[in-house]
């Protein structure tokens, strides 16, 4: 999880608003209207420092400074490409959006879909921006990154070879909305080539903050048709791609004019009279702008002649260029693969439709203290971060007649795009769902252990563990409390994430975080019980003053555990030293006498035993996984810094640090 300081000012952000699509964040703290001002004042058109106009923020590899693929290529402005540029040319639309020399057809298909909601697109596509009025060479976007909306300014400086757009472009040449999205969307993973590859949910989820499910087609359910057609009316984002097998098939065209490894938008769904029976149809988009279906229902197809002309009216059946239409039959028959970006309430405008509940939370995978990987790894797997939902009411008319608590859980791992060009790949995630015993049930401070988790099987798990931006499914489980584990496949893997929770009915939810409050008893003696051998030793330590100076107690400490070979120890310091003396020294004296050393005396013992018995492979050292038996036991609040030796667990374990534990991690209060 975040550290305390952090999610109490994420907390204060949110509560004023900020992150929402109403008050983004500034992306590099660069506002748009100030920007703007300030270049009409000067007389000046912008020019974006964060992302120049130069090679390095074309890309790394392929596109990197020394490609070839990069040479020739020169930037320019819109209004050096034609006479009279638009923004946006009456209404923004599907053939705004022709794809360039760049594989990021996912990004394409997802803003085609954008363009079927004018709401939705005013969201990421700011009103008011033009080439004529104040205008000043600065435009803004707004995309939804990892929980947060954020504001990214751009330049209108785009690469060119011989005079033509390089990447996304219009049909007509002469509307830069798209090109203009596209690079905002590449400056916030660094630079054009980042965006090469992927799935269309990423581009819909980034556009609406909405969550995505995939269904793959040779698995259909079977009222998948109905589920199309019903999020298409909820103003839901639908993509569709079929798969490759091998990189050879990449954009291979198949014999009906299909492109294998492409991503399609999903644009449409109805049903029509053909010849005495109602056939299901859906509607395709192609963001390449040409390459369609040759197959039944296409355009100009023999099939269109037996529908009547009110209804092929209706449908518009020859669509847009790189727009047709199929049957749903060939449809789940020729494509792999659906995706359905399910939309937040804030996202939806009107009150007449039916939402979902949206609740999510941010956390992180550490290696030593929260990164325990999955279940098959028994002795970390309840180390990583839980969250608690509590879920009391069924849904209204469940499609399969059974009472049940519908939602989806995604979980999303941060900045993979951004990791690229570092050439580090995505971990691999996904999330366990367990029930959470009767006796814990209404607390949130707590945290499941191994004797819970390790004890019962997950009443439901993400459909795979898998290398991809996000894991998310759908489930239906009884009313009850449940505890939801995200974690990495392998242990010990750093990474930060988002955990998303959308239920149909309202879901109490909130992280699991621990607050360790176990006790050791002291045992209360006086001068007169202590063990004369022992009050003997004191003697010889102290010296005639009969106190401990804190050099003296370091040395006599230092001295203990060199003798040990069981552990590991590099010595204490006498920083610890003074926090020790500081902590016991009763009369003030900065030394301790023999009442006060006995005291300490009986700590180290016990201490000692604890991390003995929490060690448990015997290394002489402790993993932050062992660290969190051992403060159990130990009754102390601690901060975990590099509690790996016994001299590190004793220096702060010893001064009693007044602390708070949050979840996994360990933070002075």
């Amino acid at each position: 999880m975040t550290s305390t300081a952090d999610r109490l000012a994420h907390q204060k952000k949110r509560k004023q608003g900020i992150g929402t699509n109403q008050k983004a964040v500034k992306f590099s703290q660069q506002d748009y209207e100030s920007l703007r001002q300030q270049c009409l004042e000067r007389g000046c058109l912008f020019e974006d420092n964060c992302f120049p106009a130069e090679r390095k923020s074309l890309g790394f590899n392929e596109l990197g400074p020394y490609s070839s693929k990069t040479r020739d290529v020169v930037w320019k402005r819109p209004t050096e490409l034609c006479s009279n540029p638009k923004f946006i040319d009456d209404g923004a639309t599907r053939t705004d959006i022709c794809q360039g020399a760049l594989g990021d057809c996912w990004l394409l298909a997802a803003i085609a879909s954008l363009t079927l909601d004018q709401r939705i697109l005013a969201r990421v596509v700011p009103h008011g921006q033009n080439f004529t009025e104040k205008y000043a060479g600065i435009f803004h976007f707004q995309f939804w990154q990892f929980g947060e909306w954020v504001d990214v300014v751009v330049d209108d400086r785009l690469p060119t070879r011989e005079g033509k757009l390089l990447f996304v472009h219009s049909a007509e040449g002469s509307e830069f909305w798209s090109a203009l999205l596209e690079k905002a969307y590449a400056k916030v993973h660094g630079c054009y080539e980042a965006l090469s590859g992927g799935n269309t949910i990423e581009g819909f989820e980034d556009f609406t903050g909405g969550i995505a499910e995939v269904y793959s087609l040779n698995k259909a359910p079977p009222n998948l048709f109905q589920i199309i057609k019903k999020a298409l009316g909820l103003g839901s984002l639908l993509g569709c791609s079929i798969d490759i097998t091998n990189s050879y098939e990449t954009e291979a065209v198949t014999a009906f004019k299909l492109v294998k490894g492409h991503a399609y938008s999903v644009t449409g769904a109805e049903e029509v009279h053909y010849r005495g029976r109602q056939v299901q149809l859906v509607r395709i988009r192609n963001p390449w702008g040409q390459v369609e279906w040759t197959g039944s229902w296409s355009d100009g197809s023999s099939e269109w002649n037996h529908v009547s002309q009110d209804e092929k009216s209706k449908l518009n059946h020859e669509a847009e260029d790189g727009e047709f239409w199929m049957s749903y039959s060939d449809f789940i028959r020729q494509f792999s693969k659906l995706e359905i970006c399910n939309l937040t309430p804030d996202t939806i405008m009107s009150d007449d439709v039916s939402h979902w509940n949206h609740y999510q939370f941010e956390g992180m995978w550490r290696v030593g203290s929260t990164a325990g990987g999955c279940r098959n790894h028994p002795a970390t797997f309840s180390s990583n971060p839980q969250f608690v939902m509590r879920l009391e009411d069924v849904d209204d008319d469940p499609l399969d007649g059974e009472d049940g608590c519908t939602f989806l859980v995604g979980l999303m791992q941060k900045d993979g795009r951004r990791k690229k060009r570092l050439n580090r790949n995505l971990e691999t995630i996904g999330y366990a769902i367990y029930k959470v015993p009767d006796e814990l049930k209404g607390r949130s401070n707590v945290h499941l252990g191994p004797d819970v988790l390790l004890r019962q099987k997950a009443v439901a798990m993400s459909s795979t563990f898998v290398n991809t931006r996000e894991v998310c499914d759908r489930f239906k489980l009884p009313p009850g409390e449940y505890a939801i584990v995200p974690s990495t496949f392998q242990p010990h893997k750093n990474g930060s994430f988002v955990l998303r929770v959308f239920s149909e009915k309202q879901a109490a939810t909130s992280p699991l975080e621990e607050n360790i409050d176990a006790e050791i008893e002291e045992e209360e003696i006086s001068e007169d019980d202590v063990d004369p051998h022992f009050r003997e030793v004191f003697k010889q330590i102290a010296g005639d003053d009969m106190e401990v100076s804190v050099f003296e107690l370091v040395s006599i400490l230092n001295n203990i555990v060199s003798y040990r070979s069981d552990i590991k120890t590099d010595g204490f310091s006498l920083e610890t030293g003074r926090l020790i003396v500081s902590l016991l020294d009763k009369d003030e004296s900065a030394k301790l006498g023999l009442m006060e050393f006995h005291q300490l005396w009986g700590k180290v013992q016990k201490y000692l035993e604890i991390f003995k018995n929490h060690d448990t492979d015997n290394s002489g050292t402790m993993s932050s996984h062992e660290m969190r038996g051992a403060a159990i036991q130990a009754g102390n609040y601690l901060q975990i810094k590099n509690l790996t030796r016994p001299d590190h667990f004793l220096d702060c374990i010893l001064p009693q640090c007044v602390c708070v534990c949050v979840g996994s991690y360990w933070q002075t209060r």
